[in-house]
């Protein structure tokens, strides 16, 4: 009989491919979330004027994050065709057709002629690059977050869960910084051609983020499911079938982290240079001290609900939120710039609150060969409701009363949504069967001794 390798090799193969699913995770969120929030910066400062340019003021940025929104609308169909995938072959495989999705969508954005060049075609082709962008974000979530957390100790998850949240600081403070890098570069030529730059890059983190992603071996947890043979022949039926209150409140407790994040880094750009009148450069700067804060932030709480609960962190989140409301636009109003600072600042650290634990917070709630379908659907649904209609409904009530206090009282009604759905979430905290705990452990065995699962 073989004898096993010394404990120290075993925690040593282990803690490397944990290194490697977290990796994989967080660069692969970053990227995708880089491709996502270019396209926002650039549907609020560039898109109006070059896809839209026979349109007034209001109406060219309400047509531009239209198409923005059909990004969001096509998250739900990206979640239930990779969450299908995912958890019927595996998170690696399905990683890294998202990524290449997303990738090669953004980089045929910066090839787009506009307006001026082939007329309605260009906003067409602009709308079908963004559902294809949207697609492939909404299958990358729910992998990304699974093969850190499925990777991790059951003790640790919302920490392993939070690094691939981290892909939204990050990516923010890429985009945020390549538009920042290029409109300096290329000065008055940024609205001819300087735009195209961030996004034809993209090809190039793509090309990083598949080498990471293909170094990474399957979770311990859908190993050990497929080895058992329970994976589900059509498991986004049956989670819609068998757990639809987990899937309503999970896009739920959105609500209050979603809506009010899309207000506060894309809408604010077009509510700053506006409605008030700042530079568009002085925006970006404070939008990037925000996001390298959240580099801190997000993991920070997702670790402390590890502590104390993820309901309970989740809950202060959502009270901060509410309660920051009409304090962050009246920040902004004073229009001087260590005050509109202070509000970008707190608007995403309020945010974080939320988004450290809720990956784990929606992931626990399903179970492993159904998890990605169930989490991901779940995530998704918010960005009809929540992220994609927010600038829309924000710059509807800007342009029809002048003020910004329906958009506060909006913020607060998003909080009281997701307050009732975080009550009415069934209380799982990640408990699993005794079954599946012993094969996920046997699984983790053969990755100590063989380094393959």
């Amino acid at each position: 009989m073989t004898e096993a390798p010394p404990p120290a090799k075993l925690t040593a193969l282990e803690r490397n491919q944990r290194k490697r699913a977290v990796m994989a995770s967080t660069v692969g969120t970053t990227i995708e979330w880089y491709d996502f929030f270019l396209y926002g910066t650039a549907a609020a400062l560039i898109f109006p004027k070059l896809f839209f340019p026979d349109h007034a003021a209001y109406s060219g940025i309400l047509l531009s994050f239209g198409t923005q929104f059909v990004g969001f609308a096509s998250r739900p169909v990206g979640a239930a065709i990779f969450g299908h995938f995912g958890d019927k072959i595996g998170r690696k495989a399905t990683l890294i057709t998202t990524l290449m999705l997303m990738g090669i969508a953004t980089f045929l954005i910066g090839l787009l002629p506009t307006h001026a060049t082939i007329g309605i075609a260009a906003p067409i082709l602009l709308t079908l690059l963004r559902i294809a962008q949207g697609v492939g974000v909404g299958g990358e979530w729910g992998g990304s977050v699974l093969l850190s957390m499925e990777w991790g100790s059951p003790k640790r998850r919302g920490f392993m869960a939070s690094w691939p949240q981290l892909g939204v600081p990050m990516g923010l403070l890429l985009s945020t910084g390549a538009v920042k890098l290029t409109s300096g570069l290329t000065g008055d030529n940024f609205e001819n051609w300087g735009w195209r730059i961030p996004f034809l890059f993209s090809i190039v983190l793509v090309g990083v983020g598949l080498y990471v992603r293909l170094r990474v071996l399957e979770s311990p947890e859908f190993a050990a499911v497929r080895r058992e043979a329970t994976v589900v022949k059509q498991p986004i039926l049956e989670v819609i079938r068998t757990q639809p209150r987990e899937i309503i409140t999970s896009a739920l407790i959105r609500m209050s982290e979603q809506a009010p994040f899309y207000l506060f880094i894309t809408f604010v750009l077009t509510y700053g240079t506006e409605k008030l009148h700042f530079e568009r450069d002085e925006l970006l700067n404070d939008t990037l001290v925000a996001a390298a804060i959240g580099l801190f932030s997000v993991p920070f709480f997702g670790f402390l609900s590890d502590i104390i609960g993820r309901r309970t962190i989740y809950a202060i989140g959502i009270l901060a939120t509410a309660a920051f409301a009409f304090p962050y636009y009246s920040l902004l109003d004073t229009q001087r710039s260590g005050l509109v600072l202070l509000a970008i600042v707190l608007s995403l650290v309020v945010h974080d609150i939320q988004y450290g634990p809720q990956a784990a917070l929606i992931s626990e709630n399903f179970g492993t060969n159904v998890r990605y379908s169930g989490a991901g659907l779940g995530y998704q649904l918010a960005s009809v409701i929540a992220g994609g209609p927010a600038p829309l409904i924000a710059t509807r009530i800007l342009s029809r009363t002048g003020s910004n206090t329906g958009i506060s009282w909006y913020i607060i009604g998003c909080c009281a949504l997701a307050m009732v759905g975080l009550l009415l979430m069934p209380r799982r905290d990640g408990v699993e069967d005794k079954r599946i705990v012993d094969l996920v452990e046997a699984e983790r065995s053969r990755v100590k001794v063989g380094g393959s699962t």
